[in-house]
């Protein structure tokens, strides 16, 4: 009985150390989230802003400074090449409706109160309100914005601000969400589209 204790711990601790001789030293991979705002193809740079709740159904991307990262030099760990835009978030509580952007002139997170706002949901993405269509769709004539949110299932048309009438498409538009992971700043090892991976796909 005792030889059977004596095997059984010693089993114990070569299995708890395994796990900790792969976190130290440079070999422990990291693991990050966030939502892509700027993509350089020419260079194979992504910019991120990471998500600091690392909740796939609550994500909070707030994380400043945005951060650059090469894609993985191995082509074989590199999923879906990305998409940008700024829009990190769309809210239509009703009396507080605000979008929630990284101000890429600025270089600073903003929060952009609503105007005259129009939500249309749940509208799938089959839908033949959206189905076939490219947002975000600007109408500098009726100084409109039309959004929509494949997640959220919401189809949202509001006020363009005057502020940012002069601002890119992309600012209205939301990048894909990525997970990577890393082991040197600035370099993955291997580069997950979240927005574009099916999952359940065989």
């Amino acid at each position: 009985m005792k030889l059977k204790q004596t095997v059984i711990a010693t089993l114990l601790a070569a299995a708890l150390a395994i796990p900790l001789a792969g976190c130290t030293g440079d070999n422990f991979a990291k693991v990050e989230q966030g939502r892509v705002i700027a993509y350089d193809e020419a260079k194979g740079e992504v910019t991120v802003i990471h998500d600091s709740a690392m909740d796939a159904q609550n994500p909070v991307y707030d994380v400043l400074p945005p951060v650059v990262f090469k894609l993985p030099t191995d082509k074989s760990e590199t999923g879906p090449l990305p998409k940008a835009g700024q829009r990190l978030k769309l809210d239509v509580k009703k009396g507080a409706e605000e979008i929630y952007i990284f101000d890429a002139v600025a270089q600073k997170l903003a929060h952009i109160p609503l105007q005259n706002v129009d939500v249309q949901m749940p509208v799938e993405k089959n839908s033949p309100l959206v189905k076939d269509k490219e947002f975000p769709i600007i109408d500098k004539e009726k100084q409109t914005i039309t959004i929509y949110s494949s997640r959220q299932k919401m189809l949202c048309t509001f006020g363009l601000p005057a502020e940012y009438a002069d601002y890119p498409p992309s600012t209205w538009s939301a990048g894909d969400e990525v997970r990577f992971t890393y082991k040197e700043e600035g370099q993955m090892i291997r580069f997950m589209n979240i927005s574009q991976t099916d999952i359940y796909k065989k």
